[in-house]
């Protein structure tokens, strides 16, 4: 029998932007945690600054019936930074405290674990779940989130491609990937895109127009362009873009934008009737697919496992077909992005 290292009830967050999925981690946290240990589960409000604040809810089987499909989470978030906060670790644990709190199950991003790993060095007893629709955190194959997000964006690529060629139109699709491209490329790759424009190769705006303008000379006179949200021309190319001075809590810019400046400058060139569509938070929203649910499940089933057996100061990940644990330092260490040898052999059909 595995000895419980939990004395009290199991804290449950979730921060940063919602996803897919995550109402599948809380349904999964209170079910193992409460059926199969015991334990008593509380859910803070609107991620870190809910337990700095101390709004809680009681979650159990009755509360979390019948939110496996819905998008979101029942428990809200935000990107609240308490490092930043004077005080805020220490207000943090004495929340943690006041609440009868024996181990905490934070469901976030490199930012939400950031705060976690901290907190471990405090002496929280603290599990990590990954979440992050850029599919861009260290440790894990793959995050919940990522696989709806791409499904979403190619549906809507898809849709686009026959109004592109009914109109003889380019249409620049604009999807989510502040660092990362991965959502770009596989929609990419999936929807049949004739470019993808990523964060991690910058991109020359005259070489991607004179690829336009050759596929046009054989008769093809539509293209869709997928661009990631943080994709940025190259350095000494001829198509500057400015950088938003507005940042969140733990310092990243506000992004967006770069697709209807991309749209413009690919008419401006070429002289094709050329539109922008952005996808935003559509990527976000609604219901998780099938593999995300899963996936999501096994995360809070193996966190609450995690926290019962002792095992703090970790993320849960994905490694092949297995669900394992990394140490948190290793989880928000450098971001997962794409390799030029995976960018490449996209880019060898996508051309």
């Amino acid at each position: 029998m595995v000895k419980d290292h939990i004395d009290g009830a199991i804290g449950i967050l979730t921060g940063g932007g919602d996803c897919p999925g995550l109402n599948a981690v809380i349904r999964a946290v209170v079910r193992k945690g409460i059926d199969k240990y015991g334990h008593e589960v509380v859910g803070f409000r609107d991620g870190w600054r809910g337990v700095l604040e101390n709004r809680t809810i009681p979650l159990d089987t009755n509360s979390t019936r019948g939110i496996l499909h819905r998008g979101g989470t029942i428990l809200g978030s935000s990107r609240t930074n308490p490092i930043k906060i004077k005080g805020g670790i220490t207000k943090i644990k004495h929340s943690l405290e006041d609440s009868g709190i024996g181990a905490l199950i934070a469901i976030g991003g490199e930012d939400t674990l950031g705060v976690a790993a901290k907190l471990h060095e405090e002496g929280v007893k603290v599990v990590g779940c990954p979440k992050t629709i850029d599919n861009d955190l260290s440790g894990t194959d793959y995050t919940f989130g990522f696989q709806t997000a791409v499904q979403i964006a190619t549906e809507a690529i898809d849709r686009l491609v026959t109004t592109a060629e009914s109109h003889h139109r380019i249409l620049v699709v604009e999807v989510m990937g502040r660092h990362a491209g991965w959502i770009a490329l596989y929609a990419g790759l999936a929807g049949g895109a004739e470019e993808t424009l990523i964060p991690e190769f910058p991109f020359d705006i005259e070489a991607v127009c004179r690829r336009l303008r050759r596929r046009h000379s054989k008769g093809r006179y539509s293209s869709i362009v997928v661009v990631a949200e943080g994709a940025l021309p190259a350095e000494g190319t001829s198509f500057q873009m400015a950088h938003s001075e507005q940042v969140d809590a733990f310092g990243h810019p506000r992004l967006g934008g770069v697709g209807v400046a991309i749209a413009n400058e690919i008419e401006n060139r070429t002289s094709y009737e050329t539109r922008a569509i952005v996808l935003g938070h559509l990527q976000r929203g609604g219901t998780p697919t099938a593999y995300d649910r899963v996936l999501a499940t096994r995360f809070g089933i193996s966190a609450v496992d995690a926290a019962v057996a002792g095992r703090f100061g970790v993320m849960v990940a994905l490694r092949g077909t297995e669900i394992v644990e990394v140490p948190l330092s290793e989880a928000t260490g450098t971001p997962k992005l794409v390799d030029k040898a995976f960018y490449e052999m996209a880019q060898s059909v996508l051309e």
